[in-house]
């Protein structure tokens, strides 16, 4: 079996592209490899906290590998990080690396570049599928998330902190991808057909960050 090491950021895009990648039986995930922001202890990008990352891994039996990095690293700390465990994984068979991306070109060139430099294959389940069904065959399979972070340039405080539904689809501004593959906004997926069975969340307060971005908080307990 091709070994591949899949590349979780907790969100929508990342279930649904392991999911489709599962259907492939001549393929193993060796583990989940998360960018964490050490400085806060959680996911990059997302601001979804460790503990959180934790169970989703438990949820879905994987093995879970964790990229540390500071809040203010460039793409020079990133980069060397990011090879060096890739390198070790690679060492124990590890063939590719698996990317919930759907349609931006030069993010793909740039993961393939960068794997390709240390002879690793790139692997994308669910690229340039449209992004309107995705997002509507992401909530039928019967996963479930909710917004962690929108883009204040984009998305009003009102969207983050909602649940990743069809009513949530229904309020997007014209010109919003589905998705938010462009950035509009970032999720966290805490059931699912890929998983054991639900995390138990709760939300706690939203804030503004770095003047642009809504995160709100998902706490590790509680029940809807």
């Amino acid at each position: 079996m091709k070994k591949i090491l899949y590349s979780w950021s907790g969100g929508k895009d990342s279930a649904m592209a392991l999911y489709e990648l599962g259907k492939d039986r001549s393929c193993e995930i060796s583990a989940l490899l998360t960018v964490v922001t050490k400085d806060y202890g959680r996911i990059s990008m997302h601001g979804v906290r460790e503990e959180l990352l934790e169970l989703q891994a438990e949820k879905l039996c994987l093995r879970l590998e964790k990229v540390y990095i500071a809040k203010d690293s460039g793409n020079e700390e990133y980069e060397a990080r990011m090879r060096e465990v890739l390198m070790r994984y690679k060492n124990t068979g590890v063939e590719a690396v698996a990317f919930g991306d759907i349609f931006l070109e030069d993010l793909r060139k740039y993961r393939e570049e960068r794997l390709k430099e240390i002879g690793l294959e790139a692997v994308f389940p669910i690229w340039k599928r449209d992004t309107w069904k995705l997002a509507n065959d992401f909530i039928d399979l019967g996963f479930r998330a909710v917004i962690t972070c929108v883009d204040s340039k984009i998305l009003g405080r009102r969207f983050s902190g909602r649940l990743f539904d069809r009513q949530f689809l229904s309020e997007l501004p014209a010109g919003v991808d589905p998705c938010g593959e462009n950035g509009e906004f970032h999720s966290f997926v805490y059931d699912g057909p890929i998983f054991k069975g639900p995390i138990l969340r709760a939300l706690g307060e939203t804030v503004l960050r770095d003047q642009r971005y809504y995160y709100t908080d998902i706490l590790t307990s509680g029940a809807d």
